[in-house]
C-alpha cells in the first residue's frame, strides 16, 4: 500500500488491524479452552497429568514449525490464501475436539490445529504491518498481539468454567467457542485486501530464506534462548496452573476460573505498557526489568496458599512481564537486529523455534513431573527458564536508543 499521508486510507487500516486481531484473539481462544476444561475431562476420558503436558505440546510443535514454513509461503502466495484457510480449520478443529473420545483423537486433533495457527501467526503479523501506517506499526502490531492473551487466557477460563453451570457436557463448549471463527473467516473474504506485492518477493527471495544469514546476527540466536525461555514459563503455568489449583490448592472450578483470567488480563495490558516504555528507556532494559519482575512474582505465587485474591495478583504481575518480554523478542528486539530483507526470516526462527521447545518440549517435561513427582513441582521448572532467560538478557545488544532505529552490526 503507498504511504503517502494524503492517500492512505486509515478506515481500512483500522478495520484490518480489528480483524487481524480479533483472529489471533481466537487463535488463543481455541487452543488455551481446553486447558480450564482439563479437570473435568480428565474422569471422562481416562487421562492423567502426563496427557496434558503431551497434548499441549503436540500442537506447540506443530505450531512451531508451521510457522517457520507458513510465513515464507505467504510470501509466495499471498496473505489471504493463507490466513482465511487457518481460521477455517482452526475453527473446525476447536469444535471436533468435543467429539475426541480419546487422547489419541485429542493429540491429533491438536496436532493439525497446532498447523493451521501455526501458518496463522507469522502470517497475520505481516498482514498488519503492511495494512499499517508507519507511524502506526509498532502501536497496531501491539493491538494485535494483544488479543491473544486477554481472549485465550483471560476470557476463556471464565466462559469455559461459566458455560459448565449451563450446559449438559464439557463437550458443548468447544462447539460453542468455534462458531466465531467460521463468522471472521467470512468476514476476512470479504474484506481484507491482498497486501503482499508480488514483485516484492523476487527482490527479497535470495536473504529472506536464508536462516544462516539471519543467524549471524547475535540477537537472533540470544532471542531464539529467550523465547524458549519465556515461554517454557508462560506455557508451564498455563498448563498446569488449573490442574494445581483444583488438585493441589482445592479450589472450586469457579474459582479456578478468576484466577485462571489473570494471566490473559496481565499478558493484555503488558504487551500494550512495557514495549512502549522501550521506546524511552531501551529494549534490553525493559526485558532485563520484566525477567526479574517475572521470577520475583511467580516465586512468591509458589509460597502461596489458596487465596484465590493472592493467586490473581501474583498471577497478573507474573503474565503482564512475561508477554512483554515476548512481545518485545518477536517484535522490535529481533526485527530492529536484522536488515529489512531478513525481518521474517528472522522473526520466524524465533517464534517456531522458541514455540516447538517453550510451547513444546517444555509443557511435556512439566507433564512427567507433576505425574511423577507431584504437580506443585512444576511452577519450578518455569521459574528455572526465568533464571536462564535472565542470563540470555544480559548478554542482548541495544537495539534502540530513545525512539531511534539501529541495525546492529553482525557479531
Amino acid at each position: 500500500m503507498n504511504h503517502n499521508d494524503n492517500k492512505w486510507d486509515a478506515r481500512y487500516e483500522w478495520k484490518a488491524v480489528a480483524m487481524l486481531a480479533l483472529g489471533f484473539g481466537l487463535v488463543g481462544l481455541d487452543r488455551f479452552i481446553i486447558l480450564p476444561l482439563f479437570p473435568v475431562m480428565m474422569p471422562d476420558l481416562g487421562l492423567n497429568y502426563q496427557d496434558l503436558g503431551n497434548i499441549s505440546a503436540v500442537l506447540a510443535i506443530a505450531w512451531g514449525i508451521s510457522s517457520i514454513f507458513m510465513g515464507r509461503l505467504s510470501d509466495r502466495i499471498g496473505r489471504r490464501k493463507v490466513l482465511i484457510p487457518a481460521v477455517l480449520l482452526f475453527s473446525l478443529l476447536a469444535g471436533v475436539s468435543g467429539l475426541a473420545g480419546g487422547v489419541g483423537m485429542l493429540l491429533l486433533i491438536r496436532a493439525v490445529m497446532g498447523i493451521s495457527e501455526g501458518a496463522f501467526t507469522p502470517t497475520a503479523i505481516a498482514a498488519t504491518s503492511e495494512a499499517s501506517h508507519p507511524s502506526r506499526m509498532g502501536m497496531n502490531i501491539g493491538i494485535q498481539q494483544a488479543f491473544f492473551p486477554i481472549l485465550g487466557l483471560g476470557v476463556a477460563p471464565i466462559i469455559a468454567t461459566q458455560l459448565l453451570l449451563v450446559l449438559p457436557s464439557w463437550r458443548w463448549v468447544f462447539l460453542i467457542v468455534s462458531l466465531p471463527g467460521f463468522v471472521l473467516a467470512w468476514f476476512l473474504y470479504r474484506y481484507l485486501k491482498e497486501t503482499r506485492a508480488p514483485q516484492a518477493v523476487a527482490a527479497e527471495d535470495a536473504q529472506n530464506g536464508n536462516w544462516l544469514a539471519a543467524l549471524r546476527y547475535r540477537n537472533v540466536p540470544l532471542n531464539i534462548i529467550g523465547m524458549f525461555c519465556m515461554l517454557t514459563s508462560l506455557f508451564v503455568v498455563s498448563v498446569m496452573m488449573p490442574n494445581y489449583l483444583t488438585d493441589y490448592l482445592k479450589l472450586s472450578v469457579q474459582q479456578m476460573g478468576f484466577v485462571m483470567s489473570a494471566i490473559g488480563l496481565g499478558g493484555f495490558l503488558g504487551q500494550l505498557i512495557m514495549p512502549a516504555l522501550s521506546d524511552r528507556i531501551g529494549r534490553k532494559t525493559v526485558v532485563i526489568i520484566s525477567f526479574l519482575a517475572t521470577g520475583l512474582s511467580l516465586w512468591l505465587m509458589i509460597h502461596t496458599g489458596a487465596e484465590p485474591v493472592k493467586l490473581f495478583i501474583l498471577l497478573f504481575l507474573t503474565t503482564f512481564f512475561n508477554f512483554s518480554m515476548i512481545c518485545m523478542t518477536v517484535g522490535p528486539l529481533t526485527s530492529e537486529s536484522v536488515p529489512t530483507a531478513l525481518t521474517s526470516t528472522a522473526t520466524g526462527l524465533v517464534v517456531g523455534i522458541g514455540e516447538i521447545f517453550g510451547g513444546g518440549v517444555a509443557p511435556a517435561i512439566a507433564g512427567f513431573i507433576a505425574q511423577n513427582h507431584g504437580i506443585e513441582n512444576t511452577l519450578y521448572l518455569a521459574l528455572g527458564g526465568v533464571g536462564l532467560g535472565l542470563v540470555v538478557a544480559l548478554a542482548l545488544k541495544e537495539t534502540a536508543s530513545g525512539r531511534q532505529r539501529v541495525v546492529l552490526e553482525k557479531a
